[in-house]
């Protein structure tokens, strides 16, 4: 099973859309739809990227096709 987004993978830098004070998250790894991001102020956190749709952080890689 791929990711929800194939821009999803280890080292892109996302915020997470609801909780704001997790502060910058960069993904660690995506296996299926479980995407674990490091977060400056949570930490590791386990997002199911079904459920949750993780926001870019600088230009979104999805508008360059």
């Amino acid at each position: 099973m791929s990711p929800l987004d194939p821009f999803l993978e280890p080292g892109v830098l996302v915020r997470h859309p609801t909780e704001g004070d997790w502060g910058l998250g960069q993904v660690q790894s995506v296996a299926g739809r479980k995407v674990t991001v490091n977060f400056e102020h949570s930490g590791k956190q386990v997002i199911d990227a079904a459920v949750v749709a993780l926001v870019f952080v600088a230009d979104d890689p999805r508008g360059a096709r």
